[in-house]
């Protein structure tokens, strides 16, 4: 398959390439890359809209001070895990997890290894939202517990959840591609308690879990959050995570109007993670 490559010119760099890759993330882009003060989003050619890119930066370049240009070619297929191979670095959370690629050496690491994949789906660790969701199942006590991914991409933190004790993992995403990348990390890891299915928020519905995990972006968090309540347990948790922390409060408040209780905010570059508890009987 051909794809169209975008290559933009940002100043300031930070935090605007991450915004751009969150705004971009909506539409059919599928993966992105940074050489440099350049970064380089990919989209199938049959995908593009060159109105919705046009659009978005468009929007952006109304904020004070940040000066955005781009430009778009078509490229011819290539390898791309040689692409994406020269351009993964390991990450460590907290000297105790380690997600690593196949080609990575193994026996420098102490500690959880995740070996994953990435292919065109999201989640290798790089993010400051999926290091945020695998710093906070990593603190979480899930043995026996029954465990929802919504938005699973590469797989990463269902794959996690089952690492650190989780009886059952529901590991759902709209994404075709991305549930197959699933199945080969988690076969690649040897878990077993992990079920990756094509679907969306209402193929849980009849469905009950302890915990909850969804790292997507706020629009789709804010109209899963009924769905989320109601297929959480009792004192269930549910982690959400994908947006930026002037988002936060809009999430808090929609959140607690479904019965859920703020237990703790953290931040990292700009991105937030909120972990909620289910309440009983509404008190």
């Amino acid at each position: 398959m051909k794809y169209v490559e975008v290559s933009f010119s940002i100043i300031p760099f930070e935090p605007w390439n991450e915004i751009i890759i969150a705004n971009l993330s909506i539409l059919p882009y599928e993966s992105f890359m940074e050489e440099g003060e350049y970064l380089k989003a990919y989209i199938q050619e049959q995908d593009f809209d060159p109105l919705d890119l046009k659009d978005l930066v468009l929007k952006l370049k109304t904020n004070k001070g940040v000066i955005i240009n781009y430009e778009y070619k078509n490229i011819e297929q290539q390898n791309w895990n040689h692409v994406w191979e020269s351009h993964f670095e390991p990450v460590s959370i907290n000297d105790q997890l380690h997600i690593l690629a196949p080609f990575h050496p193994k026996d420098k690491y102490q500690g959880l290894i995740i070996e994953i994949e990435p292919k065109m789906s999201f989640g290798t660790g790089h993010h400051q939202t999926t290091f945020l969701m695998c710093e906070e199942i990593s603190s979480l006590s899930l043995d026996g517990k029954n465990v929802l991914d919504m938005g699973s991409g590469t797989g990463v933190l269902a794959i996690l959840a089952e690492k650190c004790g989780a009886k059952d993992i529901l590991a759902i995403d709209i994404e075709s591609w991305s549930v197959e990348n699933c199945e080969e990390n988690t076969k690649r890891n040897k878990c077993s308690k992990i079920i990756s299915k094509l679907g969306d928020i209402i193929d849980i519905n009849g469905q009950y879990f302890d915990v909850i995990i969804a790292n997507i972006n706020k629009n789709v968090l804010l109209s899963h959050l009924p769905s989320y309540s109601k297929c959480l347990n009792t004192n269930g948790i549910l982690l959400l995570s994908g947006f930026f922390e002037t988002d936060a409060e809009d999430l808090i408040s929609a959140a607690f109007k479904e019965n859920l209780v703020l237990k703790s905010k953290k931040n990292k570059d700009g991105w937030t993670i909120l972990s909620f508890k289910k309440k009983i009987n509404n008190l």
